[in-house]
């Protein structure tokens, strides 16, 4: 984990990497990618999807369930977020809190870090969504194939 935080350090504080324009082409594409994303493997539990959206060398960082591999990533959402209850967990972005900083290997766009926050809720049938907490993400996303691919997560910060 330290690695890669200090490779983001770098990137940003060395070479001057700054967040694009939230009303850009590139800001506008992720801020849509991550509603789709979520809202299809986090909240609707589509697994297939999830499965080809992640990279196979997949790192989740996360400060209570610690560093993941895609195969501990997915069972752990199978277990915990896609479990068949009558309470399902949430996810919904603070709109506002998105940035994305792209990603350059000699001028050619390669990939991007998005950063913000979101929140966490659970769904009942027929009552509202009740709030349980937010946390702080980063991720870093590779263009692969003209899609935008998940390879590294950090998810930190969380309070109820």
């Amino acid at each position: 984990m330290k690695k890669f935080l200090v490779l983001v350090f770098l990137n940003f504080s060395v070479f001057g990497f700054a967040q694009v324009a939230k009303d850009s082409e590139l800001f506008l594409q992720l801020k849509k990618h991550d509603s789709i994303f979520f809202e299809k493997s986090f909240n609707q539990c589509d697994i297939a999807f999830l499965e080809k959206a992640i990279h196979p060398d997949l790192v989740f960082y996360h400060d209570q369930g610690g560093v993941q591999n895609k195969k501990t990533f997915l069972e752990n959402v199978k277990k915990n977020i896609c479990a068949k209850n009558s309470q399902k967990p949430i996810r919904k972005v603070k709109a506002e809190s998105l940035e994305v900083y792209p990603l350059y290997d000699n001028g050619k766009l390669y990939g991007v870090v998005q950063t913000g926050i979101h929140d966490f809720y659970l769904r009942e049938a027929n009552k509202p969504d009740v709030f349980t907490s937010e946390a702080k993400f980063t991720h870093v996303y590779l263009l692969i194939n003209k899609e935008w691919v998940l390879k590294e997560v950090l998810s930190f910060d969380h309070k109820s």
